[in-house]
């Protein structure tokens, strides 16, 4: 790896690693989409603890749940697709070099794969860890017992509102683990079009928590539900 494949593999980490703490230095000066939606979430699991029939409540969560074991699948597909390269032996990766840039050595195209490969993994353990937390929600709200007094009606949206922002929270990483990839992926074809495309893949993604219409559409909505 030369200078440039080290700064720019340096960037990638800053910026895939440090963007979960920039959206939260966000939220304290501006707010951001995903804080937003904690508050709506909260609201909808105190207002769905008022409802005596909450078909609809898990209805909106199955469909959640059916998008989390979509997206991992397709996460799964990505990794067995890059790791059949990466781990098929020196006829698979010779076939595979044409890619990119010229004479790139075998171990630095192996090293390129392999920070595809990681941020491929990582999202499929957010989707699992997402997916298995939205079953937990549903079974909460089937549990949700018929509560008589305002306090515990709070109560009980409270919690089943801690269980489900973690739950899509971790699909949000998940999703965001595509975003990386395909920044990683540009790798291949040079350090600058690494750094050029987590550059780009940050700002996109700050944008659209921030500065987007749905940012701004959710922003005043929470103004309305928040009490």
């Amino acid at each position: 790896m030369t200078l440039f494949d080290w700064l720019a593999l340096a960037f990638f980490l800053v910026c895939w690693l440090g963007y979960g703490p920039l959206l939260s230095l966000l939220a304290r000066r501006s707010g951001t989409l995903n804080d937003d939606m904690l508050i709506v979430r909260r609201v909808w699991m105190t207002a769905m603890t008022h409802r005596e029939i909450r078909l609809v409540d898990s209805n909106l969560l199955g469909h959640t749940i059916n998008s989390g074991g979509f997206f991992a699948s397709t996460n799964l597909l990505l990794i067995a697709a890059v790791g059949s390269v990466l781990f098929g032996g020196e006829q698979a990766i010779a076939g595979f070099a044409s890619v990119g840039d010229d004479d790139v050595p075998t171990r630095l195209l192996k090293a390129k794969l392999a920070l595809v490969l990681l941020c491929l993994s990582r999202g499929l353990l957010d989707f699992i860890w997402s997916i298995r937390q939205l079953n937990y929600s549903l079974a909460l709200i089937g549990a949700a017992p018929e509560v008589h007094t305002e306090a515990d009606r709070v109560a009980l949206g409270d919690a089943a509102a801690n269980l489900l922002n973690p739950a899509l929270s971790a699909f949000s990483q998940g999703v965001r683990g595509y975003y990386f990839a395909l920044a990683a992926a540009a790798w291949l074809f040079g350090p600058l079009w690494l750094a050029i495309g987590v550059a780009a893949i940050s700002c996109l993604l700050v944008w659209r928590q921030a500065g987007s219409p749905a940012a701004r559409a959710i922003r005043s909505a929470r103004r309305l539900l928040e009490p």
